[in-house]
């Protein structure tokens, strides 16, 4: 696949994984955006060029929270990711999970987060290096709080 074919394709939903697994659309999309030029660099030797971006930019993610550094919260100008920075909220309404997603401990958030982008348990636990069973552990223990938390906004109706 051509790798410019490969980034309109992609680019879009890697965002909305690192959304998915907590991250601002901001820093969601600063980190696509560096993950992408980082597969560029080394494009010829990447075999599973999804599978190589999502894992990249889930160890990016975990890298930026775990080193503390305080997130920007409103993007200056518009990006190609962001055209128009107040939209996002307007995104973020939108989809009804992100709610949920806050409230999941961060394994169940990262295991689902995969699942939601197409990947299957066994591909999880081999890009996570993790035993199946882990993973499906934790899949099904987040779609029992997904199930809970659509049946208490149910009764709140």
């Amino acid at each position: 696949m051509e790798f410019s074919a490969f980034y309109r394709d992609t680019i879009r939903l890697l965002t909305g994984f690192l959304i998915h697994q907590g991250a601002s659309g901001h820093v969601a999309a600063d980190i696509a955006q560096q993950t992408m030029e980082d597969s560029w660099r080394c494009w010829s030797g990447i075999k599973h060029p999804k599978a190589w971006v999502y894992k990249a930019a889930s160890r990016a993610l975990v890298r930026k929270v775990a080193s503390l550094e305080e997130l920007v919260e409103e993007v200056p100008e518009p990006t190609a990711l962001l055209p128009r920075p107040d939209a996002f909220a307007e995104w973020e309404a939108q989809h009804d999970m992100l709610p949920l997603l806050r409230t999941l401990p961060p394994r169940q958030r990262q295991v689902l987060a995969w699942a939601l982008s197409g990947f299957t348990p066994a591909d999880i636990a081999d890009q996570l290096g993790l035993p199946a069973e882990t993973i499906r552990a934790s899949l099904r223990k987040a779609r029992r709080a997904a199930a809970a938390y659509l049946a208490a906004r149910e009764e709140e109706r």
